[in-house]
């Protein structure tokens, strides 16, 4: 079997990392790609291919795309579109610039690289699209409103392109995540310092118990896996002949899934509010 390529978007930590070595170490090509350059060199000397890649900027995408297909004769057998963070706070305290940072990030970036790769992938007659998307692409929970919507719309775009090309030979497929030990909470806090403005807001009370939970080391909720639950459903997704559409991770996904098609709304509301804390955790 030929080796196969695949790209790998945020890979300075966590989920990422974690999949990048556990690829290279089955025999994948890896290009791991991170925002920083400290972060580039550092994975460089792990042994792994490494590239900087800012979801953020057009002009990042196309260099580091260019300079892949460089590298591999003009072929990429698969993409994982990972990099994201979630900005927290109340729907109604997130600025219009808060809201769009998440979406550069955590859809806009990654459409774009998609896009990119998609015509590759035609000419070669096929390849494997992977996003991380979340629980939290499927179910609500409060105070996180801005990175709920922007799984929401990755959701959306992943099921659409799955339409789109059927019969390209190109499979899309969505790994949906629960709590994964990982620094996400770290730049969550990072991002809620940024953004969110707590004084005079009306969820100030709720804000502090949530700044707590931010800051608290360790596993923040139950049921959290370590990285390696997502590497093993990313394996099957890229290695199966026939992988599947979603691959839900930690059971809290396999739960909300079943309840939002069982629950009335307004149960299923109450379960959510419970289930995220309203803030608390």
């Amino acid at each position: 079997m030929n080796e196969q390529t695949i790209l790998v978007t945020g890979c300075s930590s966590g989920i990422g990392h974690c999949v990048a070595h556990g690829l290279k170490a089955r025999g994948w090509r890896v290009f791991a790609t991170a925002r920083q350059w400290v972060d580039v060199e550092r994975l460089r000397a792990e042994g792994l291919e490494s590239l900087r890649l800012d979801v953020r900027d057009a002009a990042s995408i196309q260099v580091a795309v260019a300079e892949v297909l460089a590298q591999t004769g003009g072929r990429l057998d698969a993409l994982f579109n990972n990099a994201g963070y979630g900005q927290p706070g109340a729907v109604e305290d997130i600025s219009r610039a808060a809201f769009r940072e998440q979406f550069e990030t955590n859809v806009f970036g990654a459409q774009e690289l998609t896009n990119q790769i998609i015509p590759v992938m035609r000419r070669q007659g096929g390849g494997r699209i992977l996003y991380n998307s979340s629980v939290l692409g499927l179910v609500a929970f409060p105070y996180r409103g801005a990175y709920v919507a922007s799984k929401f719309a990755l959701e959306g775009l992943a099921d659409t392109l799955r339409l789109e090309l059927v019969g390209t030979g190109i499979h899309i497929c969505l790994i949906e995540p629960g709590p994964i030990l990982s620094q996400f909470r770290n730049n969550a806090h990072l991002a809620y310092q940024r953004h969110v403005q707590t004084e005079g807001s009306p969820h100030r009370e709720k804000y502090a118990a949530m700044e707590a939970r931010l800051r608290k080391a360790g596993p923040a909720a139950p049921f959290t896996l370590p990285p390696e639950a997502v590497l093993k459903r990313v394996i099957h997704a890229l290695e199966s002949p026939r992988p599947r559409t979603r691959y839900p991770v930690t059971a809290p996904t396999y739960l909300f899934r079943v309840l939002r098609c069982l629950l009335p709304t307004w149960m299923l509301d109450a379960v959510l509010r419970r289930a995220g804390g309203e803030g608390r955790r």
